[in-house]
């Protein structure tokens, strides 16, 4: 069975583009939601294997989204990678406060290093 994920983004053309690549990687694309409303719904509904969520959702904050699923999810914490076309540095501290597993930049988005980082989560327990 393969992984299943929920995209949270603002940007409509990302959220095409990262659908068609992830699906083209054998990752089923549940959702693409641009909103925390939005997202927390769906995910409550799909439980998905993962959770991508942009770290600026427009007027939302991708880090308060990440800290809601968390809320939501109960005592089963989601997995939620971070993205951004920002750098990783210029969010360092949050990125490592947050309950997220790990920050991928959205250029290095794929299927591959979205099963590193979940086969890592995997060995190290979280």
């Amino acid at each position: 069975m393969p992984l299943s994920c929920l995209i949270v983004d603002d940007s409509d053309h990302f959220k095409e583009a990262a659908r068609q690549l992830l699906e083209a990687d054998g990752i089923a694309v549940l959702g693409a939601v641009s909103t925390t409303a939005e997202a927390l719904r769906l995910f409550g509904v799909l439980r998905p294997d993962f959770v991508l969520v942009d770290i600026d959702l427009g007027e939302e904050s991708g880090f308060d989204l990440t800290l809601r699923l968390v809320d939501a999810a109960g005592g089963d914490p989601p997995n939620i990678i971070l993205i951004s076309t920002y750098d990783e540095t210029d969010f360092a501290e949050m990125i490592a406060a947050s309950p997220a597993v790990a920050f991928l930049p959205k250029p290095s988005l794929s299927g591959s290093a979205i099963n590193e980082i979940l086969r890592e989560v995997a060995d190290t327990g979280r």
